[in-house]
C-alpha cells in the first residue's frame, strides 16, 4: 500500500516473499484440524472443534477448582492481533481471575516499557516515523535496524541523502551493517550501555550543555542523578565499555549539541538484567537536553513484534491492566471490575515468561496455554523449558503451524489463522493502529484466535462459576453454574470486541474512544491517543511539557551501572550474544517454509573473532562445541570480522528443527534465564560460553532436491542418535534440504538406511562407495546430466568435498566436468570453480561472487561502482535489504583496485 504512512508500500526481504509461504508445499506445515492425545507419549488424533473445546474446557475447570485460578497459564504473542489479544486477557484476569497472562513480547519489549514508565510515566513511545526525516543526530543504540528493521533503514539512509550534516551514532558490541552506516561506532562490551549514558551525561553536564531551563520546568529528580554521574567522567566510563574516551565524548556533545537528537533502540537495550536501567537511563539524556516532545527529537523504541504495542494496550502481559492500568491501584482495578461485570481482578503481578516454565516444572501451575508463540525455541534456558512443559498436566498449543518445537510437548492442538488470513487491529511503534483485513480464506480447518478464545470462554462459563476472591485468600471456589448469567464473551465480530475495547481506554492516556473501524477503514491508520470529538490522533507526544505522572514532570532515573548477570570467567571465557539475521523472522515458522530465504545465511554458524579462533586452532568451517552452565550444543564456526576479541554470536532463529542433537534444543539452550528485576525481560543478549573444537570422530553431510519440509520434519526423528545435527532448506529454483550430522561413533545402519530413503538415496541406480573398515560411504544420485542428491559419511577428510558439491547440486550445473571426481573425497573443487557465496541480494537471487565480479569491473567513486552495479544486476533495486551490504562489497573492491594502482 504506497499510501500506508509508516512503511509507503516499502516491503523487506520477508514482505516481499510472503506468498511463497502460501504455496501447498509451504503449507505442508499448517495446523488443519484440532487435535488431542489423552496420554502423553501417544500420538495426537484429529477430533471435533466442540470435542476440543469440551475436552479443554472441562479440564481447566477441574484443575482451578482442585488447585485455584493461579493453577492455570496463559502465554501468548506479539503477533496476535489486538482483538485476539483483548479476549484472551478478559479470559485470565475476568473470567478466571488469574494474572498469569504473558506474552513473548516480554522477551523484547518489557524494559522498553518501564523505561518509559520509570521516566515518562506510562508506555507510551513520544515519537513517530516522519521524525527521522527531522533529526539532525541519530542516536541508534543496541538495534541493528539495517538487518532487523529494514524498511525503517531505508528511511535513515534517505534522510542521510537529504541532509549530509545529518551525524549518525551506532552503539553495538558488534560491527553491524548499522555500526558501518555510522560515523561513529562506539563498539561498547556487552551490557555496558548505563555506563555510557552516565558518562555522556557527565560531559553535558561538565561543558555545560544540558538545558537547565527545560530540567527545572518539566522535570523532577535531577539532583540524585547528577550526584551518581559524578562517579562517571568520560575515563572512567570509557574503561568500563572498552572504548576509547575521544569517542565517548564526541557521542556527548553531537547528542547534546544537535538541534534535534532521536533515538533509536531496541534488544541491545531491552535484553538485559539492567534493561530498565539501560531504557532510561538513554531518556534521562533526551530529558536532560530537551530533545523530547518536538520534530526530530525525543526516545524511540523499535518494537520488536508487529502487534506488541497492541498486546501492551490491552494489558495482555502479567505485569498490568487494560489501557495503562496498574494492578496495584484500587482504582483502576474498580474500574475495570465494572466494565467487565466482575466481582473482582487479580491484584498483584501474574507469573511472566520464564516463571511461567520455572513454575510448570515445580508444579505450581498444572495447565498453559499457549497461542502463536514457540517457547521451546524462543526462551532462553530450554532444557528448563523443557521439564516445565513435560511436567504440565495440560499444554493446549493455539497455533498456525503445527511442526514448530513446541508442537512436540502438546497435548491439544488448536489450528488457528495467521497473518492474512485474520480481521482486526495492530499498532505499531509510532503508536499508529492499522487495519489488518483478510487476503484470503481460512485455509483447512482453522479458526481465528479471538474465536477460539471466545467459544472457549463460554464453555467455561457454562461448566463453572469463577467466585472472584482477594489475592491471597484460600483457592476460589468453582461450583456449577445454575444461574446462565449472561456470557462475558457475546461478541460476533472483531469490530465488536474492538468497541468494548475502545471503551476500556476513554480518559486514559492512550484513549481511543474517537477511532472507529469506519474512520480507520476510510481514512487509513491513525495515532493515538485520538479521544472522542478529535479529529485525529496526536502525533507526537509531551510537546506541551506536561507529563502523565502525578506531578506532570518526567522523573529522572537514577541506577548505577550493573556488570551482566553471568561474566565471562577461566572456565566460560566467551561472551555470546544472540540477534536477527536479515531474511529470517523469529523461529522460522513461516519463513523457513522458503528456501530462498536461506541464500543469505545458509544454515547455523557462530561468528567469532579472526584472532580467537586462531589462538585455540579453529579452523572456519570446522565443527565446535559451546557449553555453557545451562548445556552444551554444537555448531559450525566462521571467522566474523563484526566481532571483538572475545565475544562469539549466533542468530536467535535456530531451534531444534534446524540445529540440535540428542542433548540440544537449538541456541537457547546455552542462553541465560536471568532477567530484569523490574521488567522480568532476560538477558538474552549475553551468556557466558566456552568454545572448543569438537570432538566427534564421525561425520556426515548429505543434501537432495526432495520435497524439503515434509523431509525437515523427518529428520527430526534421526537427531537421538548424534550429538549434532543441523538441517536446512537450500536451492532456489527447485528446492532441497541439506543435512548435517556428527557422532563419537556412527549411528546404527538403520539409521543410514532411513536417511537415505528420505533423501532418496536408497534407489539401485544410486552410485556408492563402502568402506567398511574405515567407516566411509558415498551415495550420489544422478538424473540426466545433473547432480541430484548426496551423502558423505566418515571422518572429516572423507566429507571434505560436501562444500564444493552442494554449490555444484544448487547451481544445477552438469556433471561431466566432474564425473571422476563424484567418488574421491577431495576438498579440491575442479579448476576454474568459484564458489557463488552467499545470496545477497534476496530479490533477484544476486550472489556474492558474481557482485564481487562485477563491481571489479565498475569503475569511478564507491557510489558510482554501485549505481554501474545495479544496474548491470539489478542488486538493491527492489526493497533494498542488501544495500548496507552492496555498499561494504563496493567499497572493499574500490579499495583493493586503489591498492593495485598504487
Amino acid at each position: 500500500d504506497a499510501d500506508h504512512p509508516s512503511n509507503a508500500g516499502k516491503l523487506c526481504s520477508k514482505g516481499s516473499t510472503l506468498h511463497l509461504t502460501m504455496t501447498p508445499a509451504a503449507q505442508s506445515g499448517r495446523a488443519r484440524f484440532p487435535e488431542i492425545r489423552t496420554a502423553r507419549g501417544n500420538k495426537r488424533e484429529r477430533v471435533h472443534w466442540d470435542t476440543a473445546l469440551d475436552f479443554v474446557a472441562d479440564r481447566f475447570a477441574a484443575c482451578i477448582a482442585e488447585h485455584g485460578p493461579d493453577s492455570v497459564a496463559f502465554y501468548v504473542s506479539g503477533q496476535l492481533l489486538t482483538e485476539d489479544y483483548y479476549v484472551f486477557n478478559k479470559l485470565a484476569k475476568g473470567l478466571i481471575g488469574t494474572a498469569n497472562i504473558d506474552t513473548n513480547s516480554r522477551l523484547c519489549m518489557s524494559s522498553a516499557v518501564t523505561g518509559y514508565m520509570k521516566t515518562l510515566g506510562v508506555d507510551a513511545p513520544p515519537n513517530c516515523y516522519e521524525d527521522i526525516d527531522h533529526a539532525e543526530c541519530l542516536f541508534i543504540a543496541g538495534s541493528n535496524a539495517a538487518f532487523a528493521h529494514p524498511v525503517l533503514f531505508r528511511r535513515i539512509e534517505a534522510a542521510r541523502e537529504k541532509n549530509a550534516a545529518l551525524k549518525v551514532i551506532v552503539v553495538d558490541p558488534r560491527r553491524t551493517d548499522t555500526a558501518r552506516f555510522a560515523d561513529l561506532h562506539l563498539a561498547i562490551l556487552p551490557g555496558t550501555d548505563v555506563a555510557l549514558f552516565h558518562g555522556m551525561l557527565h560531559v553535558m553536564l561538565w561543558e555545560k550543555r544540558v538545558d537547565e531551563r527545560y530540567i527545572a520546568a518539566h522535570t523532577e529528580g535531577f539532583d540524585a542523578l547528577r550526584d551518581l554521574v559524578r562517579d562517571y567522567p568520560p575515563q572512567t566510563a570509557a574503561e568500563i565499555c572498552g572504548i576509547r574516551s575521544e569517542d565517548l565524548v564526541t557521542a556527548a556533545r553531537w547528542f547534546a549539541g544537535s538541534a534535534a537528537t532521536l533515538s533509536l533502540y531496541c534488544q541491545g537495550l531491552n535484553q538485559s538484567t539492567s534493561g530498565t536501567a539501560k531504557n532510561a537511563s538513554l531518556i534521562n539524556l533526551h530529558l536532560a537536553t530537551g530533545h523530547i516532545g518536538r520534530a526530530g527529537a525525543g526516545p524511540f523504541s523499535l518494537t520488536g513484534q508487529p502487534n506488541a504495542m497492541g498486546g501492551r494496550e490491552v494489558g495482555g502481559l502479567a505485569t498490568s491492566l487494560a489501557a495503562h492500568r496498574d494492578l496495584a491501584d484500587p482504582v483502576h482495578r474498580a474500574e475495570v471490575e465494572k466494565l467487565w461485570g466482575v466481582e473482582r481482578v487479580p491484584s498483584k503481578p501474574g507469573l511472566t515468561a520464564v516463571e511461567i516454565f520455572d513454575a510448570l516444572k515445580r508444579g505450581q501451575v498444572k495447565m498453559v496455554w499457549i497461542a502463536c508463540t514457540n517457547p521451546a525455541q524462543s526462551l532462553p534456558d530450554l532444557p528448563n523449558v523443557a521439564a516445565g512443559l513435560e511436567a504440565a498436566e495440560l499444554v493446549v498449543l493455539q497455533d498456525a503451524y503445527a511442526n514448530t518445537e513446541t508442537a512436540a510437548f502438546a497435548d491439544v492442538l488448536f489450528p488457528a489463522t495467521s497473518w492474512g488470513e485474520k480481521d482486526g487491529t495492530v499498532t505499531n511503534s509510532e503508536r499508529r493502529i492499522s487495519r489488518v483485513r483478510a487476503a484470503v480464506p481460512k485455509p483447512f480447518e482453522a479458526r481465528h484466535d479471538w474465536e477460539i478464545v471466545c467459544d472457549f470462554a463460554k464453555r467455561l462459563e457454562k461448566s463453572c462459576q469463577v467466585r472472584h476472591l482477594d489475592d491471597g485468600a484460600a483457592p476460589r471456589n468453582v461450583v456449577p453454574d445454575t444461574t446462565s448469567p449472561t456470557s462475558m464473551f457475546l461478541f460476533e465480530t472483531p469490530e465488536a470486541i474492538w468497541n468494548e475495547h475502545r471503551e476500556m481506554t476513554r480518559g486514559r492516556d492512550l484513549d481511543i474512544t474517537g477511532l472507529t473501524y469506519e474512520i480507520l477503514d476510510a481514512r487509513g491508520p491513525q495515532h493515538w491517543p485520538f479521544p472522542e470529538g478529535a479529529k485525529t490522533g496526536k502525533q507526537r507526544l509531551y510537546e506541551d511539557g506536561v507529563f502523565p505522572t502525578p506531578s506532570g514532570r518526567a522523573r529522572f532515573f537514577s541506577e548505577r551501572h550493573r556488570a551482566v548477570a553471568e561474566p565471562v570467567d577461566a572456565r566460560f571465557p566467551f561472551g555470546l550474544t544472540t540477534g536477527r539475521m536479515r531474511d529470517q523472522w523469529h523461529g522460522l515458522s513461516r519463513t523457513g517454509s522458503v528456501a530462498s530465504l536461506f541464500g543469505h545465511v545458509g544454515e547455523p554458524r557462530l561468528g567469532m573473532n579472526a584472532g580467537d579462533m586462531a589462538r585455540r586452532g579453529i579452523r572456519a568451517g570446522e565443527l565446535v562445541r559451546v557449553d555453557s552452565r545451562r548445556g552444551a550444543l554444537h555448531v559450525i564456526a566462521e571467522s566474523d570480522e563484526a566481532m571483538r576479541s572475545g565475544q562469539v554470536y549466533l542468530p536467535m532463529h535456530w531451534g531444534k528443527r534446524y540445529l540440535g542433537g540428542a542433548h540440544s534444543a537449538g541456541v537457547n539452550t546455552v542462553t541465560s534465564p536471568a532477567y530484569d528485576p523490574i521488567s522480568r525481560q532476560p538477558e538474552l543478549k549475553h551468556a557466558a560460553v566456552k568454545v572448543v573444537a569438537a570432538t566427534l570422530p564421525w561425520r556426515l553431510v548429505a543434501f537432495a532436491e526432495v520435497a524439503a519440509l515434509e523431509t525437515l520434519d523427518r529428520l527430526q526423528a534421526l537427531q537421538a542418535e548424534v550429538a549434532f545435527a543441523s538441517a536446512v532448506l537450500i536451492g532456489r529454483e527447485s528446492e532441497g534440504i541439506l543435512f548435517r550430522a556428527a557422532g563419537e561413533s556412527a549411528p546404527p545402519p538403520e539409521w543410514l538406511e532411513t536417511l537415505d530413503a528420505l533423501l532418496g538415496l536408497d534407489a539401485e541406480d544410486v552410485l556408492r562407495y563402502e568402506d567398511t573398515r574405515r567407516g566411509h560411504a558415498r551415495r550420489i544420485r544422478i538424473q540426466g546430466d545433473r547432480l541430484r542428491g548426496v551423502r558423505l559419511s566418515g571422518d572429516a577428510g572423507t566429507i571434505a568435498s560436501g562444500e564444493w558439491l552442494r554449490e555444484w547440486l544448487v547451481g544445477g550445473q552438469g556433471i561431466e566436468q566432474i564425473r571422476r571426481l563424484l567418488l574421491a573425497p577431495s576438498s579440491q573443487a575442479p579448476s576454474g570453480f568459484v564458489a557463488a557465496g552467499r545470496v545477497v541480494c534476496q530479490c533477484f537471487g544476486v550472489n556474492e561472487r558474481d557482485i564481487v565480479s562485477t563491481a571489479s569491473q565498475c569503475t569511478g567513486s564507491a557510489a558510482e561502482r554501485l549505481q554501474g552495479l545495479q544496474s548491470r544486476l539489478q542488486c538493491g533495486t527492489n526493497c533494498g535489504s542488501c544495500v548496507p551490504e552492496l555498499k561494504a562489497l563496493v567499497e572493499k573492491c574500490a579499495a583493493q583496485a586503489g591498492r593495485m594502482v598504487a
